[in-house]
Formats: C-alpha cells, sequence, structure tokens
C-alpha cells in the first residue's frame, strides 16, 4: 500500500517536522550540547515511525520531490551569495594555508571512504557518501549529492545512507574536537586553564570583536529590517542564481564541465554577489540572505527525512560503521599531526585542530561550539574564530563540490 502526499501537505508536514524538532531540541539536553539540527531529531523521529509502520503493515509513504529540489537550489544559492571574496583577504595567508590543509583532508577523507568500500565489498561510491559529501558537506550536501547518486548513478538509497552518516559525524565531531585540543595544548604547554574568575570576566570574549556580531549589523547602528522590499531584492537574487543554474546546466550536459545543479547554484551566487560588490558597488543584505537561506535549508531537511527509507539501510549497517569508525580515527590524527602542525603548533593551531574536528566530522557550528569549549577555560584565539567560520560557512562547500565531481569522473 503506498500512500502519496502532494505539495502542499508534504509543506505542511516539513513545517510539523521543524516545530517537533523545535520542542525536541528545547527539551532535550543532548540535542543542544551536539548542535543537532531541528529538523534532523525531528525527522528521525517521523522516519523512524514511518519505518515502523512499513515493517508492520508494509505501508509505503512518499512526499512531492519538486518542493525539496527547488529549497535545496535555495539554500545552496544562499551560500555562494555569502561568498564575498574582501573576507579572503582579512584572513590572511593563515586562511589560504588552512584552506589547502582541508583541501588535502577532502581527498585524504574520500580515499579512505572509497578504499574500505571497496575492501568491503561495497560500491566505491557509498565510501563518497560515507566521505566528505556527508562529513565535510554536512546534511545539506548529504540530501544534495545523494539524490544526484541516486538518479544518475543508480546508487540505492544514497540519500537515506547520507543522512544516517551526516547526523553520526555531527555528534562524533563534538565529541572529538574539544579533548583532541586539550590534549594538544597539555602535552605542548601551550597554555594554562584560565581561573574562574578569568572565564567569568565580561572582557575575556572567546570571540574576537567585531566576529561576534557576524552577518549583522554594527550593534551602534540601527540595524536594516528585512522588509518587503527587502524580500523582494532578495529573492531577486536567488532567481538569477537558480537561472544561472538552470542555464549552466543545460549548456554543460554531456561535456567535461558538467555539474550537479546545485553546483551551478552555488557558483551563481558567488559570480553574482562579487559582480555586485566589486562591478556595480551595491551592496548585498546578507542577513536578509542568511535568513532566506536557512528557511531553505530547514525545510528541505525536513522533507529529505519525511522521505527517508530506513529500510533500504538495514544490509549496510555494519560496513557503514567500519567506514565511519575509520574516518573518525583519520580525523584525529590529520587534525592532530597535520592541521596542528601545519598551522603553527602553538595556542591557536591547537583551537583551529578543534574547529577542523568540528566540520570535518560535522558541521560549522560544532567547529565554533568545539572551539568555544576550548577557549572558554584557555583564552580567547581571534585567529581561529576569524578563520574557521570563513572556510566552513562556504569556502569548504565550493571546495568539496569539486573535488567529490573529480572522484565521481574517476570512479565511474
Amino acid at each position: 500500500m503506498n500512500v502519496t502526499f502532494g505539495a502542499y501537505y508534504t509543506l505542511i508536514m516539513a513545517v510539523l517536522v521543524l516545530l517537533l524538532g523545535k520542542f525536541m531540541t528545547r527539551h532535550i539536553r543532548f540535542l543542544r550540547d551536539f548542535n543537532i539540527p531541528e529538523p534532523v531529531s525531528g525527522g528521525l523521529v517521523v522516519a523512524a515511525t514511518i519505518f515502523a509502520l512499513h515493517q508492520i503493515t508494509g505501508l509505503t509513504v512518499s512526499f512531492e520531490g519538486s518542493l525539496q529540489s527547488a529549497f535545496m537550489l535555495v539554500f545552496f544559492s544562499s551560500i555562494g551569495l555569502s561568498a564575498n571574496f574582501t573576507k579572503l583577504r582579512e584572513g590572511g595567508s593563515a586562511l589560504f594555508v588552512f584552506l589547502g590543509v582541508i583541501a588535502v583532508f577532502i581527498v585524504v577523507q574520500n580515499a579512505v571512504g572509497v578504499g574500505l568500500a571497496k575492501v568491503l565489498g561495497l560500491d566505491p561510491l557509498i565510501g563518497l557518501v560515507a566521505g566528505s559529501i556527508t562529513l565535510v558537506g554536512g546534511h545539506g550536501t548529504a540530501g544534495a549529492w545523494g539524490s544526484v547518486l541516486e538518479s544518475e548513478y543508480g546508487l540505492t538509497g544514497a540519500t537515506t545512507l547520507g543522512i544516517a552518516c551526516a547526523t553520526f559525524g555531527l555528534v562524533i565531531g563534538g565529541l572529538l574536537g574539544g579533548p583532541l585540543a586539550k590534549r594538544l595544548i597539555t602535552k605542548n604547554q601551550l597554555a594554562s586553564p584560565r581561573t574562574e574568575d578569568e572565564q567569568l570576566s565580561p572582557s575575556a570574549s572567546t570571540v574576537p570583536e567585531g566576529n561576534e556580531v557576524a552577518n549583522f549589523e554594527s550593534p551602534s547602528k540601527a540595524p536594516r529590517l528585512i522588509t518587503a522590499d527587502a524580500a523582494v531584492e532578495t529573492l531577486a537574487l536567488f532567481a538569477g542564481c537558480l537561472a544561472f543554474a538552470e542555464f549552466m546546466t543545460g549548456v554543460t550536459k554531456g561535456t567535461a564541465i558538467q555539474l550537479p545543479t546545485f553546483v551551478w547554484a552555488l557558483g551563481g551566487g558567488v559570480v553574482i554577489r562579487n559582480a555586485l560588490d566589486y562591478i556595480f558597488g551595491i551592496k548585498v543584505f546578507d542577513r536578509a540572505i542568511d535568513v532566506f537561506g536557512n528557511a531553505a535549508l530547514s525545510i528541505y531537511l525536513a522533507i529529505a527525512l519525511l522521505s527517508l527509507k530506513l529500510w533500504e539501510l538495514t544490509d549496510l549497517a555494519g560496513p557503514l560503521m567500519i567506514i565511519l569508525a575509520a574516518q573518525t580515527v583519520m580525523m584525529a590524527l590529520y587534525a592532530a599531526l597535520v592541521t596542528f602542525r601545519i598551522m603553527g603548533k602553538n595556542y591557536d593551531a591547537a583551537v583551529l585542530a578543534a574547529g577542523h574536528c568540528g566540520f570535518g566530522m560535522g558541521a560549522t557550528p560544532t567547529a565554533v561550539a568545539n572551539m568555544q569549549a576550548i577557549t572558554n577555560q584557555y583564552g580567547p584565539s581571534h585567529k581561529a574564530f576569524l578563520i574557521v567560520p570563513l572556510v566552513g560557512a562556504f569556502f569548504i562547500d565550493i571546495i568539496n563540490a569539486f573535488a567529490l565531481q573529480g572522484f565521481i569522473s574517476v570512479l565511474r
């Protein structure tokens, strides 16, 4: 028996999932401590319920897929529209070094995933799903590449697998970063724990001045409101990104530079944002872009989780845990032996290593939470709080997209 929800009912169900996730996050400390997104916490409960109904009654529930694709493209457009090249210069040479460290890490992470998948007799593409698609990419990239792998490469259950891996990564990334950085600091005698009075001092902020209000106007000025006019202007920017993505997908189809549509949406955002900044001198309203992008991501994830078919994962549970366990060990070793050493073997490098564990296995909020846990105890690291959000917010997605396309072209 199959029940199919149309577009309107799918949107209603997605909002209910978000409300459930918000309620759970408010009342369950574990979800707050590990920065589990509200659509993920609520969506997994609903997905488990649908799974139980399927196992007991044979019922299969389907949801409208076009809405999911549309919100996905809006989210990736928001990442591109946030990529102001001026921010690259603010990070200085350390930002470019860190980008290089992350680029190599993505290759290593995928090599581990693909290699173990082959050893375990699995499709090598599953190694990418249990690699940078989900661990560096997070839930948004997991769903986007999952749909591509299912539709274009016939990898059944790729989205379901991706959501599971991304959720695992969020938890492990939050558990791994703090202890690893603390060990590096203690072993190398880089800093001493601050007293309780120092930790409570308002002058001892763990976030460098100016970054605590990132994506917002100066607190000394009245913030610009997201009015109807601002919303229309922002929607026009997203429409431009989607048009660019549709055009480039059609033009490049079957060529050497063929990329998934969501990658072109991201690239279109980068082009439009920096053209407006540097050619036309038009200031883009970052906060409105963030609001639209975050809302689109929440709805997209809610629909993706509603559409999970958990019964497709039963045969992969054992091999998948082996791959993810290996990725966890590799992440710890890389952060300690490569990230920490290349970034200077000092206190800032140790905090950067904690942040790398956060978004190398989970997401940028997890990275920031890791760094805050360390800096609350040992003191601020202005460099780390400047570099990690810049890399984790959008540059990592651009690097990851091209790295994954290269791996897929080799494997297929």
